[in-house]
């Protein structure tokens, strides 16, 4: 190898967290209805939890009387939280579900 020969400059990289981006209450109210519409789940399960990152876990935990670890788990990808776990960080996070009929 050359010791004078140019190196290619490498490139860097940060762990994207969908958290980061969400700043406004209408950020967060628009990816929930977003993973809603999707319906999956998972989906679903996951911007909840980039909901409550952005929002703070350790608040939501607290405001929600469930423990922070656990809703990160449940939060997450694969997690799949209890109807009345999700209910509870919903409220927590100043958002309302409101249903409409498919047909619209």
């Amino acid at each position: 190898m050359n010791p004078r020969a140019p190196t290619k400059p490498r490139t860097v990289t940060a762990p994207y967290d969908t958290a980061d981006y969400l700043k406004t209450e209408e950020d967060r109210a628009g990816l929930l209805e977003a993973a809603l519409e999707d319906g999956h789940p998972q989906v679903i399960a996951a911007a909840l939890g980039a909901i409550a990152r952005a929002h703070g876990m350790t608040k939501v935990a607290k405001e929600t009387g469930l423990n922070r670890e656990g809703l990160y788990k449940a939060l997450s990808g694969d997690g799949n939280p209890e109807l009345e776990t999700f209910i509870k960080v919903i409220k927590a996070l100043g958002l309302q579900l409101h249903a409409t009929s498919a047909a619209c």
